[in-house]
């Protein structure tokens, strides 16, 4: 195989897998074997891809039937792209082994594990491809596979929330293609490299900021950003546990992917434009996210306000700019994708112990005492959220705090740092009213529930990465220094 080649197979090892998984429906425990299995390949090569790329200094790219780029279907794993399909993958894999030892009934459903499989395809393809309609092609999938999971929840509001994510990521979309449609009347391509260098070249047509803030509002309803929320906390709290837990820490993420590539590759010179929105974005995302978190009634949508919170801070230093900022943005992302997804599935599996599985506070109050291994796991996790040391949550939030002081931006800085407090109180709130507060009368727990080995993989790697923070953190400067040179990335696709 060419080295090249590689950079498809965190996409195309999943989607293979998928027409496999469906003819395996009638045998439940293989079909669930060899998704896994196939979920499980498919990290290991993005892992591989990911090495590749770092080690040589170059990208991967693969351009499709043979044509040349601009003219053909490119992929292309760069640190960036590479970076962020691993933790994605890392976290669709512990999705994976959490459904495996799920109580869910839609788990025994014949389509869920191929769903599933669809799902990572989507969003890994979605931030390999190396032109937009093809991000516009993967999105859709990503919307296809999400929402027809949680339509098969136990949740009796999975249809309802499955339908309203469903619309409205049909509005983002239609955005997505206005933006491609302005881009292409602009500049005759819509290859990304051929794109950044004739924009940089002409940045004139009178539709580049049209397409660019239709793009924008395409990456805010994906990300969950405000005002672009709305669908959130529905969506995410009526979805199975193992959907959930992907969905609300690195699905979300792909909004965040496409702001990083939006400021630094395609609109370098317009990104002035875009910045300010980003900041204020950001604050207000992080205080409604904190305060909605803070005042919700279930502990899962109490998580899926977190995310909003959380990635209220992400936005805030993607507005700043700097090399520091945007080494926090990515140190951020990654640590928020594994302790998110480890509380929810913590959330999930408490849920599961209830007479009637629900993560509602009142359904759930006392119930943790059954599971204090969760209850320890779940204050890491918290601790993690809040940014309290040694979790690697910490070293997130100090990065931020520092790339803000380091520019003199102390408005939006003491903004987002006070509605870090509001996660701590929330995230204690939560553990009081689980593990501490005494069970009501006439509870009786489930004796069994969702096994806690993927929050456990995903805590332990928290508190490694807290811990012994340089590996990531050297990753994440290179992979910024690559982005703040786009003209290499142009190169390497184009040639010359």
């Amino acid at each position: 195989m060419e080295r090249n080649t590689l950079a498809l197979l965190p996409v195309l090892i999943p989607l293979a897998a998928v027409p496999v998984a469906v003819l395996l429906r009638r045998n439940p425990r293989v079909q669930a074997a060899w998704s896994f299995g196939a979920m499980l390949s498919a990290f290991i090569t993005s892992a591989i891809v990911l090495q590749q790329v770092w080690q040589s200094g170059k990208p991967l790219v693969v351009q499709l039937g043979g044509w040349a780029a601009p003219f053909g279907i490119t992929f292309v794993a760069d640190l960036l792209s590479a970076m962020m399909v691993l933790m994605s993958q890392l976290v669709l894999s512990m999705g994976f082994l959490y459904a495996l030892g799920a109580r869910d009934q839609c788990v025994q459903y014949p389509m869920f594990f191929p769903l599933f499989l669809m799902l990572a395809t989507g969003l890994s393809g979605a931030m390999m491809t190396g032109d937009v309609f093809n991000l516009f092609v993967f999105a859709e999938l990503l919307v296809f596979a999400g929402a027809a999971l949680t339509a098969i929840s136990d949740d009796r509001f999975g249809t309802e929330a499955a339908y309203k994510y469903f619309y409205i990521s049909l509005l983002a979309s239609f955005a997505l293609l206005l933006a491609v449609g302005g881009l292409y009347v602009s500049y005759g391509t819509l290859n990304l490299a051929d794109l950044a260098q004739r924009i940089a070249a002409d940045p004139s047509p009178p539709l580049v900021l049209p397409a660019m803030a239709l793009m924008a509002v395409f990456f805010m309803v994906k990300g969950a950003v405000m005002p672009f929320h709305f669908w959130q906390p529905d969506f995410h709290t009526a979805a199975p546990t193992p959907v959930h837990a992907v969905l609300s820490s690195v699905v979300v993420k792909l909004g965040i992917y496409g702001f990083l590539r939006m400021t630094t590759l395609l609109f370098p010179a317009q990104a002035e434009l875009l910045r300010p929105l980003l900041i204020l974005a950001g604050v207000i995302g992080a205080w409604f996210g904190g305060l909605g978190a803070a005042g919700t009634y279930d502990a899962k949508r109490m998580l899926a306000y977190s995310t909003l919170g959380q990635l209220g801070f992400i936005l805030v230093a993607i507005g700043w700019g700097t090399p520091l900022a945007l080494i926090a943005a990515l140190v951020y992302a990654f640590n928020h994708s594994l302790l998110k997804a480890a509380m929810l599935m913590l959330a999930g599996s408490v849920a599961s112990r209830a007479p009637v599985k629900t993560a509602a506070f009142e359904a759930i109050t006392g119930l943790g005492k059954v599971t204090p291994a969760a209850g320890v796991l779940f204050l890491l996790g918290g601790m993690g959220l809040a940014g309290v040391p040694p979790l690697n949550g910490f070293i997130s939030k100090l990065l931020i705090f520092q790339s803000g002081a380091a520019i003199g931006d102390y408005a939006p800085l003491a903004a987002i740092g006070l509605a870090g407090i509001v996660t701590l109180v929330y995230v204690v709130r939560a553990f009081q009213r689980i593990w501490w507060s005494p069970m009501p009368e006439g509870v009786k727990p489930k004796p069994y529930g969702d096994r806690l080995v993927a929050p456990a993989i995903l805590i332990a790697l928290s508190v490694a990465l807290g811990i012994w923070p340089e590996p990531l953190l050297q990753l994440s400067n290179d992979v910024v220094d690559w982005m703040r040179t786009p003209d290499q990335y142009v190169r390497a696709v184009l040639g010359g």
